[in-house]
């Protein structure tokens, strides 16, 4: 299939890679962006994947809080501390913080969640199925399918960015690595609303938050 150069440059943008890596990427998953940033990282031409290799010790540590109800501690890692002075790494760091806030992810990666977790997860998901009575053939990739939603509720690097919804904030991480230049980790976070866990009247304060990053 022809590639339209726009798709191809939106590749280059988000993974750091040549155009000819890019073009030829994409041409081999049939136009699929998502697949072909899959591809580039496995075959280690994404500069942000080059790069993930490297210790991250400099960085911030950053607090967000909305309307004093909710409070967010965010750190994110960088190699040097020129770099953790570097505006457009503080904007992300904020970012991070806002997006905690929003979206109430658990964990930073797919890595961190507990194998328990997951295959407690596995186990309603396929009974799901087979109440649904899915075919056997296809059930497997059902399954596969809804713990793929499963992650992007609970991890943060899976979720959609609050600010522009069509990537995830892997990708917009990859591409401050390929931009900035280093090795950029978002180590650790925690959150805490007011009431959590008491039962009280229902206040969507992370919609709140979502918000307010568009503005």
């Amino acid at each position: 299939m022809a590639i339209p150069a726009s798709l191809v440059k939106e590749l280059r943008e988000r993974t750091g890679a040549g155009m000819m890596d890019c073009k030829r990427t994409l041409e081999e998953t049939n136009g699929d962006i998502e697949k072909a940033i899959d591809v580039l990282r496995e075959k280690g031409l994404s500069k942000a994947a080059k790069k993930s290799g490297r210790i991250a010790a400099e960085g911030l540590v950053d607090a967000y809080i909305h309307n004093g109800r909710i409070g967010v501690l965010v750190e994110v890692n960088t190699e040097t501390d020129f770099v953790a002075k570097n505006e457009e790494f503080k904007q992300f760091v904020r970012d991070m913080a806002m997006q905690v806030a929003a979206s109430n992810p658990k964990y930073v990666s797919k890595e961190d969640v507990p194998t328990d977790e997951v295959e407690r997860e596995r186990e309603v998901l396929t009974q799901q199925v087979i109440n649904e009575g899915k075919p056997e053939h296809v059930a497997n990739k059902i399954v596969e399918g809804r713990l793929e939603k499963f992650y992007e509720e609970i991890c943060l690097l899976e979720q959609p960015f609050i600010k522009e919804p069509s990537i995830k904030v892997q990708d917009l991480l990859n591409e401050k690595i390929s931009k900035i230049g280093e090795n950029i980790k978002i180590r650790r976070f925690v959150r805490y609303e007011v009431g959590e866990g008491l039962e009280k009247r229902e206040e969507d304060f992370a919609e709140e938050v979502a918000k307010q990053m568009k503005m």
